[in-house]
């Protein structure tokens, strides 16, 4: 640990424990994606196509609750907003088991998302409290590797369970799973932030916070790069699913392809944590982003080929695992460095991070969902797209880093 803070728990543990907090967004989200054709029948028979929104809500209510969970972590220490958000989760959680319309269920989501963005950025928070630096990318990078097993798993949790009972007892493990955590820190984790470290929740104080975040021209770009590789991630993860069940006629073993393609693509998270200490975030990010440049551009011409219905799926499969790979190397890099120069606001930063590139994710990610026509076009063009841009901007990020080293 680099601070003076003494936890009980080994590092393994410590990694663990942060992995499932991280996770509780994909845990929401994964496991969701079997049960949309029956909610759709259940709730929306007169439009079954709403029960998509299941997806979207969430995102909407994660990113609302991501600008404020972080200043109220600072303010009030981590622990305690965790404890509140899990709350809220879980109260969530179960109205939308009881959910009897889709007006309901959507609500529901929402505030489960609001719920979920305790976790989410409290955990960003705690990791930038005990540890700096390319350690801090090295811890987050495992922790994502460890997260990355909760997408591959949940698809198939969610259709297991929906085999057993119904789709409402997802929700009934979600809640089970933030209770989970909540026990787990409130046994294991002290405390991360002392008392005489804690900024008080003052309006001036949270903008003097945010204005000094966007004029710092590292955090500014990380955070667009950011934005841009998670709209791709959740482009993906928003018309998979459909693609699969429309495109190729593969709905019944989609949570078993979404489940393997996420343990594969997993190590994307082991390179990037062997890596980044000697090569740098900024150099792997961006070579990441040039090799998925070419990989989209390959995807989006070999559409137009007259090629068989299960050589287009075996290439689609891969894309998609290139995607989620690319995912694995930049997203921890890119929170590690747009947090490591506000460690002195790290709950606040945390906050903006996620809320700004969250917003912007689902928005790109419902965008891009109302153009899908039964093909996979929409996607990889918009993907290709938003690539192209997160690459130039981490070009014109190494031109001012070199810039204010020479001044």
């Amino acid at each position: 640990m680099t601070k003076d803070i003494q936890i009980s728990m080994s590092k393994a543990e410590f990694i663990a424990l942060i992995a499932m907090m991280f996770a509780t967004v994909a845990f929401s989200i994964d496991a969701m994606l079997p049960a949309l054709p029956e909610i759709g029948q259940t709730l929306s028979a007169d439009n079954p196509n709403r029960a998509q929104l299941v997806i979207a809500t969430f995102a909407l209510g994660m990113g609302i609750g991501t600008f404020f969970t972080g200043p109220l972590s600072d303010a009030f220490g981590r622990r305690s907003v965790i404890f509140a958000a899990a709350g809220l989760y879980i109260a969530a959680a179960l109205l939308a088991y009881a959910s009897s319309s889709i007006e309901m269920l959507l609500l529901s989501r929402v505030v489960m998302g609001l719920g979920a963005a305790g976790p989410r950025v409290v955990a960003l928070a705690i990791v930038r409290d005990l540890y700096s630096g390319r350690e801090m990318a090295r811890m987050m990078s495992i922790a994502m590797l460890i997260f990355t097993l909760v997408p591959a798993v949940a698809p198939m949790m969610g259709a297991g369970i929906i085999l057993l009972t119904s789709w409402r007892a997802i929700f009934l493990a979600f809640a089970l799973f933030a209770v989970v955590i909540v026990l787990w820190m409130g046994l294991r984790l002290p405390e991360p932030l002392p008392v005489e470290n804690r900024r008080p929740f003052r309006l001036p104080s949270l903008l003097a916070a945010v204005v000094e975040m966007f004029r710092h021209p590292t955090v500014r770009l990380s955070m667009m790069v950011q934005c841009l590789c998670l709209a791709m991630l959740f482009c993906m993860i928003t018309l998979v699913q459909p693609i699969y069940d429309v495109v190729f006629d593969r709905a019944a073993s989609f949570p078993f392809w979404f489940g393997f393609i996420a343990i594969m693509s997993g190590t994307g998270s082991l390179i990037n944590a062997s890596l980044v200490v000697r090569l740098g975030m900024r150099r792997m990010v961006t070579w990441a982003l040039a090799g998925q440049i070419i990989f989209s551009a390959l995807m989006l011409g070999l559409e137009v080929l007259p090629l068989s219905g299960d050589l287009m799926f075996a290439l689609f499969v891969a894309w998609q695992t290139s995607v989620f790979f690319m995912a694995g190397l930049t997203l921890g890099n890119l929170n590690a460095m747009a947090m490591e120069p506000m460690g002195h606001i790290a709950g606040m930063a945390a906050s903006i991070v996620g809320g700004v590139s969250t917003v912007f994710a689902a928005a790109a990610a419902a965008t891009v969902g109302l153009l899908f026509d039964g093909s996979i076009a929409p996607l990889t063009g918009a993907i290709l797209l938003m690539v192209i841009a997160g690459y130039a901007i981490m070009l014109h990020m190494a031109r001012v880093e070199n810039r204010v080293a020479a001044e």
